[in-house]
C-alpha cells in the first residue's frame, strides 16, 4: 500500500482540486474493473467492494473506514482464467456480482449473489446462469432497491444475428436471492435470430462496436424508468413500468458521425438534465473525441444535446500510452453510502485521468477539479488508465487504474 508521504514527487503527475490521501494496488493485483459499491458492514466498518477488470482475481472487499489507511478484508478468485467480474453492487447486505466470460459459448457466465453480511466471509446464495452457445454472460448490473437486478447481459436462449450484438436489457427479480428470476428484458429490434425488423446499419469498418447494451440505470425518482447504454445504438430511455414489458420511449444517438459506444446515462431529475458518455475503446486516441454529453431532458421523449464536458488535450495526451477520451461518471447510486449532486459531475478519462466539472451551467461546464497520477509501475501501457469513480457519502473519492495501479482516495476541493 502507499501512503501519501509515498507519493511520486510534483511534477511527474498532475493534480488540482484533489487531494491523494491514500493508494492500494491490491495486494499486487490492481486491475480494476467498472464495479465499486460500499458496505457499512454490521460492526460500524465501513467496505469498499472492488470488481477487478480481469482474471485472476474476482472481487476485492477493501476497508475504508479510515480512507487514509485502506486495508484488504477479502480478495476472492476467479474459477477460470478466461472470465471477469467486470461489475458488481452492494445492496444491503447482498452483493450482485457480473460475470463475463472472453469469448461466447463459455463457462461460467452469469451473475452470483453473495452475502456479505461477514466481509472477511462472502457465502455465496446463488448463480444465475446467462451462458449459451451465443452469449458471454453478464458485463454489468445496477442493484440498488434489494428487489431487482438490471443488466447488459446475453442469454442462453438468445441468439444474436451479429456477434457484436450478444448483450441485452434483462430484468431479474431477486426478491427471494436464492432463486433470481428473469422478469423482463428488450433487445434493439432487428439484432435478434428471428426478428421481423431489419437489422439496424452497421457503423463503417473500424467503427462498429455492437449494439448491444451496457449501463442499465434506475433511480428511485422514476422506478418506472431504465436509462440505458446501448453502445452503437446510442442513449435509449426504457419505460419499464410494466417489468415484463419494456417500451423505449426515446432514443438519442450521435454517432455517426461520431465513434458510438454510449456507455453511461445519468440522469439529474430536478434539472431535467442528462449526462450521457461515450467510452474511448482504442488506444492513441484513434477514437477520439469520446465525450461527456449534456442532454436537455424536459421532453423526454426529446432529448436534445446542449453542451459538452471539456476534454484532455489529445496532443498532450494521446501519445502517453493507452486510451484517452471519456469513460465513466459517478452515478449518483440510489444508497446512503453515495454523494449526490447534480451541479458537480466527476467523469473518468483513461489517461486523461479524472475530471471534474461546475454544470451549474449546463450551456458552460468548467472544469474545476482533475486527478492525473502519474503511470503505475508495470503499467502495460506506460500510463495510467483510470476506470471507474465512485464517492461516498462523506465525499470521498475512489477512483480505479484499470491494469495495476489499484484505487486512489482523494479528497475534494470544491
Amino acid at each position: 500500500m502507499l501512503t501519501t508521504q509515498d507519493r511520486p514527487a510534483e511534477g511527474q503527475g498532475s493534480t488540482r482540486n484533489f487531494k491523494l490521501i491514500a493508494q492500494h494496488e491490491m495486494g499486487g493485483f490492481g486491475g480494476m474493473g467498472e464495479g465499486m459499491s460500499i458496505q457499512i458492514a454490521k460492526d460500524g466498518r465501513r467496505i469498499l467492494w472492488l470488481a477487478h477488470e480481469s482474471a485472476p482475481k474476482n472481487f476485492t472487499g477493501l476497508d475504508v473506514t479510515d480512507p487514509k489507511n485502506p486495508k484488504i478484508v477479502v480478495q476472492t478468485d476467479l474459477p477460470v482464467a478466461h472470465m471477469r467480474s467486470n461489475s458488481l453492487e452492494v445492496s444491503g447486505d447482498i452483493m450482485a456480482v457480473a460475470y463475463q466470460t472472453q469469448k461466447q459459448g463459455m463457462q461460467p457466465a452469469g451473475m452470483e449473489l453473495f452475502d456479505i453480511s461477514v466481509p472477511e466471509n462472502p457465502r455465496s446464495i446463488s448463480f444465475m446462469d446467462a451462458s449459451g452457445p451465443t452469449s458471454r454472460g453478464v458485463h454489468q448490473l445496477w442493484f440498488c432497491d434489494g428487489e431487482y437486478v438490471h443488466m447488459a447481459a446475453g442469454a442462453p436462449d438468445f441468439a444474436a444475428r451479429n456477434p457484436k450484438d450478444d448483450q441485452f436489457y434483462r430484468i431479474i427479480d431477486v426478491k427471494n436471492p436464492s432463486k433470481p428470476t428473469e422478469v423482463g428484458r428488450w433487445w434493439l429490434p432487428g439484432t435478434r435470430e428471428g426478428d421481423t425488423d431489419a437489422p439496424p446499419v452497421r457503423h463503417e469498418a473500424g467503427k462498429d462496436f455492437g449494439f448491444r447494451a451496457h449501463n442499465t440505470n434506475v433511480y428511485p425518482q422514476r422506478p418506472d424508468r431504465c436509462y440505458l447504454g446501448y453502445l452503437d445504438a446510442g442513449m435509449i430511455i426504457m419505460d419499464i413500468s410494466d417489468k415484463t414489458a419494456p417500451k423505449p420511449i426515446c432514443r438519442w444517438d450521435n454517432s455517426p458521425p461520431y465513434w458510438g459506444f454510449t456507455h453511461t446515462v445519468l440522469p439529474l431529475f430536478d434539472r431535467d438534465l442528462l449526462v450521457v458518455t461515450d467510452e474511448s475503446v482504442l488506444d492513441g486516441g484513434a477514437d477520439w473525441p469520446k465525450l461527456i454529453w449534456i442532454l436537455d431532458a424536459r421532453d423526454e421523449a426529446h432529448p436534445v444535446p446542449i453542451s459538452t464536458c471539456p476534454t484532455p488535450s489529445r496532443d498532450v495526451y494521446a501519445g502517453r500510452g493507452g486510451r484517452v477520451g471519456a469513460h465513466n461518471l459517478h452515478e449518483n447510486v440510489p444508497l446512503p453510502t453515495s454523494w449526490f449532486s447534480d451541479q458537480v459531475i466527476l467523469g473518468t478519462f483513461f489517461n486523461g485521468g479524472l475530471r471534474a466539472f461546475d454544470i451549474s451551467n449546463p450551456y458552460q461546464p468548467v472544469e474545476i477539479g482533475h486527478f492525473v497520477p502519474p503511470a503505475p509501475r508495470l503499467s502495460p501501457v506506460g500510463a495510467v488508465q483510470i476506470n471507474d469513480v465512485f464517492v461516498d457519502e462523506r465525499g470521498i473519492v475512489y477512483t480505479v487504474d484499470r491494469h495495476t495501479g489499484g484505487v486512489y482516495i482523494l479528497e475534494m476541493d470544491f
